[in-house]
């Protein structure tokens, strides 16, 4: 089949019958645009004529591009390939599966980094009380912190998704709904943007139900939302990396060091394995022993 026929075919499949996300489609499109334009650039247009060495070649000059990737993207990637050319075997659109020996590489596992409690403390105070937009900026740090939303969980948020007053329904990843606590400083803070500010800037733009607006009143964007929690770092002088995860990454370390099960920070996380929750008890444990070293007489 022509290339752009069976991405097509499998973009809809993905978005239809699998019922992925928005994010992960899009990352899919993305992944497999740049497969294919490679293949043409390679003289092939048709999948039939992709072989093993064809994908092994093109994973491998990915592999060693300058910069290299992050081991994440190219497993993301290969992951992608993997899943289109095994969608064509399977619906009988080739007759074999090219990918079929492709192994993604091992990611090295990284620590999240989370923030200090003094340094959250700092982050969340950084907005400017005075101004529209520092009201906004608040209620967003404040939410991620509460919640452990992921930054794309927060933006997609409509209004009516506050309407159980100290809970609030996320829609995560594969489309799955949670509910989580929102704490009394949060919902503070979001009442007070709700109540200043939102209205002002809804009436900027066209009629939304986003919960968070931008400047011009359209919903705000991921770029938009970390540019706010950068510059509010930056304001607070932190000098660590602060990414658009870095408050998740807080919300369920502070959890666990606070004496909070593992398995409910999985469900307030939102993953579907709590071997993806395990990973923020070894930080717990680092944090632990930093104490025990520094308190215990006969711990040196």
């Amino acid at each position: 089949m022509l290339l752009e026929r069976a991405l097509d075919a499998y973009l809809r499949h993905v978005t239809v019958e699998r019922g992925l996300s928005a994010h992960t489609i899009a990352a899919y499109r993305r992944d497999l645009g740049t497969y294919r334009e490679w293949l043409v650039a390679e003289g092939i247009g048709d999948t039939a004529e992709v072989t093993p060495a064809v994908i092994d070649r093109f994973i491998g000059e990915r592999a060693s591009a300058e910069p290299p990737p992050a081991s994440t993207s190219l497993a993301r990637l290969q992951s992608s390939v993997r899943g289109w050319h095994r969608f064509l075997a399977r619906e009988g659109i080739e007759v074999d599966d090219p990918s079929a020996r492709l192994r993604p590489p091992k990611a090295p596992q990284r620590l999240p980094k989370a923030l200090t409690i003094e340094q959250v403390e700092r982050l969340l105070a950084a907005p400017s009380a005075d101004e529209p937009l520092g009201i906004r900026d608040r209620a967003l740090l404040e939410l991620l912190y509460a919640t452990g939303a992921r930054v794309s969980e927060a933006i997609d948020l409509d209004v009516d998704d506050l309407a159980h007053g100290d809970v609030l329904r996320l829609r995560g990843k594969g489309s799955k709904e949670r509910i989580v606590p929102l704490g009394s400083y949060a919902r503070t803070a979001v009442d007070a943007y709700l109540t200043r500010v939102r209205p002002g800037l809804a009436m900027k733009g066209r009629a939304s139900a986003r919960l968070f607006l931008g400047a011009r009143g359209a919903p705000l964007s991921r770029q938009s939302a970390w540019l706010v929690i950068r510059a509010a770092a930056e304001r607070a002088q932190i000098t660590t990396d602060v990414s658009p995860h870095t408050l998740r990454h807080s919300f369920a370390t502070h959890l666990l060091q606070g004496g909070a099960d593992v398995r409910v920070v999985q469900e307030l996380l939102g993953h579907s394995s709590v071997a993806t929750t395990q990973i923020y008890t070894h930080v717990s444990v680092d944090a632990l022993r930093d104490i025990y070293a520094t308190s215990h007489p006969r711990a040196r």
